[in-house]
Formats: C-alpha cells, sequence, structure tokens
C-alpha cells in the first residue's frame, strides 16, 4: 500500500479511545482499527461508579458515547476490520486484515482487550445463548421472575449479581472461596440485598440442561459434597483472558498471554506499545487502560518524532 500512517490503534476500548485523543490532538495521521462497535467491555458493564467527574455512577453504554462524542470532534472514524497479524519491518509495521488487505504504519498500539473467561465444564458451550450468558446487561431482561445463578467473587460477579435483582426473583451468589474479593462497598451492598444468596466454597462442575438450562452440579471443595441446583439461568464472571492471538509470535507476553511491556507501554518491539486490559499488570479498569492509551500515544510520538 503507498499510504503509510504515522500510527495504527487496534481495538476501541477506553484505552484505544484515549490513545486516539491524544495522537490526534498531536496531529498524528492515525488509523483506528476496530471489528466491532467502540467500547470494549464497558458496553456490557451495566453502571460505572468509580470513574472520576460522575459523583453519581454513568451507565457504562453512556460513558462510551461520551468518549465517542469527544473524539468524533477530531475526525474519528473507525475502520471495521479485523488485524489477523502484525509484522514488524524494522521502520515500518505491516498489519495483516482478515480480507485480506494490508495497512503499513510506522507505530502500532495494541489496545485489544480481554475477553470472559469460560468456566469448561459440560453443558457450558452447549446452553451458551439459551440460558448461559456472560453479560447481564444484555441477558438479565429475559430471566425476570425467574432464578438464576453467578459465578465469581470479583467486581464484576458482584455488581452483575445485584443489577440482575432488577429482574429474577432470586440470585445465587456462588463462589469457590469463603469471601468475595469484590471491593468491600460492593460486597456489602449484595450481602444485605435479600435477593442474593450466597454459597461458598463451590464450584460448578456441569451445566444441566436439554434446550435450555434446568440446574447447576454444584460441589463443595471443602466437605465433597455434590448437589443440584436448579436456576433458570447462570451467569458467568470468573476473570478475562486477553485478545493478543494475534501478536503472541511477535510480542512477548506472560504465561497468561497478556503483553508485557515497561511503565511508558512499550513492548520488546521498538514502535509497538499495549494498552488497557489486553496488558500485563495488576489493575485492569477503565481509568488505568485510559491512562496507558494517553502514555501509549504519548511514546508513539516521541518515538516518530526519533526515526
Amino acid at each position: 500500500m503507498s499510504e503509510v500512517f504515522d500510527l495504527a490503534i487496534v481495538g476501541s476500548g477506553p484505552a484505544g479511545l484515549t490513545a486516539y485523543l491524544y495522537a490526534a490532538r498531536a496531529r498524528l495521521k492515525v488509523v483506528l482499527l476496530e471489528r466491532l462497535s467502540p467500547g470494549g467491555q464497558v458496553l456490557i458493564t451495566d453502571f460505572v461508579e468509580n470513574y472520576p467527574g460522575f459523583p453519581e455512577g454513568i451507565a457504562g453504554w453512556e460513558l462510551i458515547d461520551r468518549f465517542v462524542a469527544q473524539v468524533k470532534k477530531l475526525g474519528f472514524e473507525p475502520l471495521r476490520e479485523e488485524v489477523t497479524k502484525i509484522e514488524d519491518l524494522g521502520q515500518y509495521k505491516k498489519l495483516h486484515l482478515a480480507g485480506g488487505k494490508e495497512l503499513l504504519a510506522k507505530t502500532v498500539i495494541i489496545a485489544t482487550g480481554a475477553r470472559p473467561n469460560t468456566l469448561n465444564v459440560p453443558g457450558e458451550k452447549e446452553l451458551t445463548g439459551r440460558g448461559v450468558s456472560y453479560c447481564a446487561t444484555c441477558d438479565g431482561p429475559f430471566f425476570r421472575d425467574q432464578v438464576v445463578a453467578v459465578v465469581g467473587g470479583g467486581n464484576t460477579a458482584v455488581q452483575e449479581a445485584i443489577f440482575l435483582t432488577r429482574f429474577a426473583k432470586k440470585v445465587f451468589l456462588i463462589h469457590r472461596r469463603d469471601e468475595l474479593r469484590a471491593q468491600k462497598i460492593l460486597q456489602e451492598r449484595a450481602l444485605s440485598n435479600e435477593k442474593i444468596h450466597p454459597i461458598w466454597n463451590t464450584v460448578v462442575e456441569e451445566i444441566l440442561g436439554d434446550e435450555k438450562v434446568k440446574a447447576l452440579k454444584l460441589k463443595n471443595h471443602k466437605t465433597g459434597e455434590v448437589s443440584e441446583l436448579p436456576v433458570d439461568g447462570v451467569f458467568i464472571f470468573i476473570g478475562t483472558s486477553p485478545q493478543s492471538e494475534f501478536v503472541k509470535d511477535l510480542l512477548e507476553c506472560d504465561e497468561r498471554g497478556f503483553i508485557i511491556t515497561d511503565a511508558e507501554m512499550r513492548t520488546n518491539v521498538p514502535g509497538i506499545f499495549a494498552a488497557g486490559d489486553v496488558r500485563a499488570k495488576a489493575c485492569r479498569q477503565i481509568i488505568t487502560a485510559c491512562g496507558d492509551g494517553a502514555t501509549a500515544a504519548f511514546m508513539a510520538e516521541h518515538y516518530l518524532a526519533e526515526l
């Protein structure tokens, strides 16, 4: 291709959108590639209470709408393409796209985020979309006045369990430990909600049902007791895995596949940066993704100045 971009951003969650904002303001020739809609996991987050500037909280979709409105003022038009591979050609990086096209850029920011982990138990794959869900915001309304289970004990699991009480008549919160890992304020809300019933020290061994979810096969790993829990649906929130497969042969990653960077978002390949949930780090929040995106764009600008 004759056209060469200063910067290609892959992914349009908070990290990618913030990187675009900073790159566009720096007057870089920038392109953002996204195979779906802008927003990432924030789009399926019911309510955000810990993003500065919104003391009353804000719906996930509304926060992303504001992000997009801001970058549109700078000419934001995402390229609807999936990046399947990146090659390091030295001064240039070649991005291979799903349709067979190619794109050249002098620098790249990987901001592809992460996807929900699965339980990998019998019945999960077969019943996904028929009672098995990874998005309470998307599917919660389908379970009005029914009984559901939430698997997990972190912030997302607890927050989504609380959200599901708007629709379900009972929400079982299944956690493999004897206490939740979520922030204390979320724990307090959940455990004081009469619709939420915690089940401790327990794992799901199988999801039962033919055409739809009917029950869960549970095992208490302390007592060894196996039981069945009748439910109409199960929502799984047990962490995430990075969407980094397309660069695993190019960039250094940790044992879970998260891309390793330094504090300035630089990867092991000069000119390629990573930001947001796809990066190996301790805290994965919207605010830290934005910080990553700003830093990555700033460092890409400095890298270009030295070429």
